[in-house]
C-alpha cells in the first residue's frame, strides 16, 4: 500500500507540470518524466506518456518472465523483451495495437517456452489492459 494513499486500499501516483509539454510523476518516492516529440510541440526530454504505458507492459512482460525462469532454475541473463505500437489512425486517440517479442536466455530449452509465454502473458499490466479497470476521472 503506498503511504501517499489519498482512499483506503489504493495506491496513488501524483503528477505535476513541469514546463513546456514535460511532467513530472511521483510514485512511491520515485521520480520519472514525460515529455512529447519536438513536433508535438515539446522538448523531446523524455518518453511521452503513450510510450511509457507500452514501456509497462514490456517491463511487467519481462518481471513476470524473470520470476517463472528463477523458479525453475534458469537464469535471467539474456532474457529482452521488445515492444512495438502502432497508433489509431481514427478517434478517439488510442494505440492501436502492440507486439511483444519476449527473448528467453540461450539456457532455456524450447520446450519450457510455451509455459514461459503462458506466464509472461498474464502479467498484471496485461491483465489489466485485456480486463479493462473501472477508471473515475474527478476535477476537484
Amino acid at each position: 500500500m503506498s503511504s501517499t494513499s489519498s482512499e483506503v486500499g489504493l495506491d496513488t501516483v501524483d503528477v505535476r507540470f513541469n514546463a513546456g509539454e514535460a511532467y513530472e510523476i511521483q510514485v512511491r518516492g520515485h521520480c520519472l518524466r514525460t515529455d512529447q516529440p519536438v513536433d508535438a510541440g515539446g522538448a523531446d526530454t523524455a518518453p511521452t506518456p503513450t510510450e511509457l504505458f507500452v514501456s509497462s507492459l514490456a517491463a511487467c512482460v519481462a518481471y513476470y518472465a524473470g520470476r517463472y525462469l528463477s523458479r525453475h532454475g534458469y537464469g535471467r541473463t539474456g532474457l529482452e523483451v521488445t515492444a512495438s505500437f502502432e497508433m489509431a489512425t481514427d478517434r478517439p486517440a488510442r494505440v492501436a495495437a502492440i507486439r511483444i517479442t519476449l527473448r528467453p536466455p540461450a539456457d532455456l530449452p524450447p520446450e519450457k517456452w510455451p509455459a514461459l509465454r503462458a506466464v509472461a502473458g498474464h502479467c498484471t499490466v496485461h491483465n489489466s489492459v485485456t480486463i479493462t479497470p473501472e477508471i473515475e476521472l474527478d476535477l476537484v
